[in-house]
């Protein structure tokens, strides 16, 4: 593992097209979640100037039966979806929440999949699909997540706070952000670069106004990063191409999933390629990528390891994992392998089949559109929002180790 380096990570703002259309299939899943706790969502969602589409395979009680919608459900289903462009703030002309064309292209879950992902007699609850997931924590943060992507979406947090709250007027939803740090023997020492794009309101690019943006931007970076990070020799790139008053899925298509890693760990770590937003818990593209993350974490928050990286693997209607993988990259106090048996030897995580996860992590909840902008981790858990961000399993698994 290298000890001196430059690394880099990139956030989205709540108002990047992309992420508009992330908030968007999440809304549908609590939507149906909140009808149907058992209920099977794979929504995803284009949108582009005046223009929102849903397309994907459900099943919910309550919303559809029979191969139908019931009554009013088409109707709640686009309340839903204008009502999370309006919260993000989109009333432009390309891009307004109560004016762009809206289509439905949902329809019933396909029978095949059915048949391999629900229990039944002696078959326990299947897999939603095949693939490898991913989770990682590191010391970097208190969060324990990589410093490069904790401020990169500590910056657009903010900003979009200000916008909302009438602080910076002169903001507009859709904006990136991406941060480089020098590491030296493995610690985050400078910020050598910052990226900030901002859409901003028109005249922001020009004179006294381009001014006062450039210096707020400068003020965010200044109260999230830590002042030992930042020095006169820490270069700015503020709105780089000049101008930027044309924005969102009026300036560019946005589509569910093309943010990945953005969502985990901003490349500080490997990412199996399934996308969560859109996705009910038994898809474990999102329920055992979320796992992996509070197994990562709990691990790094048990001081057995500086920093962890865990694979599991599954098959399409099969309950087991094919495997688990862990590595500490050379951090750990104790053995990977150990730290393997031991996570398998907690009986509360069901030996980590979908049902298992889901029960332990309660994840058949409306739980997840907070999850679609800044990150799907390193946020602080809150009631039933964020359970694998707890680190409650620490003791447990120094507890396992040590028998």
């Amino acid at each position: 593992m290298r000890s001196n380096y430059l690394f880099t990570s990139e956030s989205v703002s709540e108002g990047h097209p992309d992420k508009v259309a992330d908030q968007i299939s999440d809304a549908i899943v609590d939507l149906f979640l909140s009808k149907d706790p058992e209920a099977r969502i794979a929504c995803e969602t284009l949108t582009t100037t005046q223009l929102v589409v849903l397309a994907g395979e459900i099943r919910c009680k309550g919303v559809y039966e029979n191969d139908a919608w019931v009554d009013g459900a088409e109707d709640e289903i686009e309340r839903a979806v204008r009502e999370t462009v309006k919260r993000i703030g989109y009333e432009q002309d390309g891009f307004h929440w109560e004016q762009f064309t809206f289509h439905n292209k949902l329809h019933g879950q396909s029978a095949h999949i059915a048949q391999g992902v629900d229990a039944s007699g002696n078959k326990d609850e299947g897999a939603g699909d095949q693939g490898i997931m991913f989770g990682f924590a590191c010391d970097e943060t208190p969060d324990l997540m990589p410093a490069t992507l904790y401020y990169s979406h500590k910056i657009l947090e903010r900003m979009a706070a200000d916008r909302h709250s009438g602080a910076a007027p002169f903001l507009e939803p859709d904006a990136k952000s991406q941060v480089t740090l020098r590491f030296e023997n493995g610690e985050p020492v400078a910020a050598t670069a910052i990226v900030v794009s901002t859409q901003h309101g028109k005249g922001y690019d020009q004179g006294d106004n381009e001014a006062e943006l450039k210096a707020y931007v400068k003020k965010v970076v200044a109260d999230i990063l830590p002042a030992a990070l930042l020095s006169d020799e820490t270069v700015y790139h503020i709105n780089p191409t000049g101008s930027f008053e044309i924005g969102g899925p009026d300036g560019d298509a946005g589509l569910t999933g093309r943010k990945i890693i953005v969502d985990t760990y901003g490349g500080a770590a490997p990412h199996g390629g399934g996308a969560f937003s859109g996705k009910d818990p038994t898809k474990v593209d999102r329920s055992a990528a979320y796992i992996s993350r509070y197994l990562a974490k709990n691990i790094v928050a048990a001081g057995l390891a500086r920093r962890c990286t865990i694979q599991l693997a599954y098959a399409i209607g099969v309950s087991e994992p094919l495997s688990l993988y862990v590595d500490t990259h050379g951090t750990g106090t104790v053995g990977d392998a150990e730290i393997e048996k031991a996570i398998m030897s907690i009986s509360d995580l069901g030996g980590l089949t979908p049902r298992g996860i889901r029960t332990h992590l309660g994840l058949n909840k409306p739980i997840y559109a907070r999850t679609a902008a800044y990150g799907h981790f390193g946020r602080k858990p809150e009631g039933d929002f964020f359970p694998w961000e707890k680190t409650d399993l620490a003791d447990r698994l120094k507890a396992a180790l040590a028998s």
